[in-house]
């Protein structure tokens, strides 16, 4: 019998449960998809299942099952089922799908912390966990800075300089699966029943960090390309695993792209505390680019804020503000486009 409470499952959960009109079958959380097929851990035990056609034909790709989601499926055989249901999902990561305009892809739902991986080495790149920290706070997921391969050697008060403005919103741990103790930093700053989803680039040592942190190889890892001298990609799934008397993990394949989902596109004026010195400009509507009695101007003018900070909040706003109109856009299509189709069926009935 496995206790799902250490997956996360709480009295919410159950509630959310007893109100779908499946609430009499089992309940799982998914922790690996396979394409159409998924593997979920039930108090039974593992089951490989499959959707319903309503749920496979009837729902968009982001309403899809994915990781860290919580099902019902009617088990048959000894370890198969088939999903009937899923509980509405909550604190999900997504970034833009590749190659559209406001699609969302959904990496994990049911998120209590996101790990943004990087390693001390040409990898290191702050203006790339801004953007992870913008989208991950967006999701209300505590976002935590994760300076890996710590053992190459790194210039550490340069690393202090760049990151000072990101440390007032996450916390930051240095570690190297060569050295136990920072592991163990890491590990205790995760809770029981608590999800940690781990994101960055390939090849700076998530799958590594996963397998130490659960003391047990758990996933594939590989060696740095001698051609390169890059990490080469390992995870090509997104994978869920249970730490011993403590929280759950979600590796991801690493990412080269990371575009921002942001319904409001705001957010990164609040995330990079730009809106202490938005307040006192002289006018409410400031868009802090070249308004005169701009007090976001005269901060980055005087040195008070970071210039390279400040455009990154430039380029990361006006990014998330493309989005939300973008996906605002796609919403009045589709009601406009409902409208008709309703008109339609009105007019058919009255034929």
């Amino acid at each position: 019998m496995i206790n799902l409470n250490t997956y996360g499952w709480n009295d919410k959960l159950n509630q959310l449960k007893q109100e779908s009109t499946h609430s009499a079958l089992t309940h799982g959380r998914i922790s690996i998809v396979h394409r159409t097929c998924y593997e979920i851990v039930s108090e039974k035990g593992l089951f490989q299942c499959e959707l319903t056609g309503n749920m496979m034909y009837g729902k968009s790709d982001f309403e899809l099952p994915c990781t860290g989601d919580w099902v019902i499926f009617q088990p048959f055989d000894e370890n198969k089922g088939i999903i009937v249901d899923m509980l509405p999902r909550e604190r999900i990561l997504y970034r833009k799908k590749s190659g559209t305009v406001a699609n969302k892809q959904v990496i994990a739902s049911y998120v209590d912390k996101a790990f943004i991986v990087q390693s001390l080495d040409n990898n290191f790149n702050v203006r790339r966990a801004e953007r992870f920290m913008v989208q991950i706070l967006e999701a209300n997921i505590k976002p935590v800075l994760v300076l890996n391969k710590a053992d190459l050697g790194f210039d550490k008060q340069r690393i202090d300089e760049v990151i000072k403005h990101v440390v007032r919103q996450m916390p930051v741990f240095i570690t190297s699966v060569h050295h136990p103790e920072t592991i163990l930093r890491l590990r205790e700053s995760i809770s029981e029943g608590e999800t940690v989803v781990f994101v960055g680039s390939s090849g700076v040592g998530k799958s590594s960090l996963v397998n130490a942190l659960c003391e047990k190889s758990v996933l594939l890892t590989s060696d740095i390309s001698l051609s390169t001298g890059k990490g080469r990609h390992t995870s090509t799934r997104r994978e869920m695993v249970l730490m011993d008397c403590s929280g759950v993990l979600i590796d991801t394949p690493g990412v080269r792209e990371f575009g921002l989902a942001m319904d409001n596109p705001d957010s990164p004026v609040e995330i990079f505390e730009i809106s202490d010195y938005a307040k006192s400009c002289r006018f409410k509507d400031c868009e802090h680019i070249n308004e005169p009695g701009c007090a976001v101007l005269e901060a980055v003018n005087s040195g008070i804020v970071d210039h390279k900070v400040y455009e990154s909040y430039l380029k990361l706003r006006r990014e998330a503000w493309h989005f939300s109109t973008s996906e605002h856009e796609k919403r009045k299509r589709g009601k406009s486009f409902s409208k008709l189709i309703d008109e339609v069926k009105k007019r058919k009935a009255n034929f």
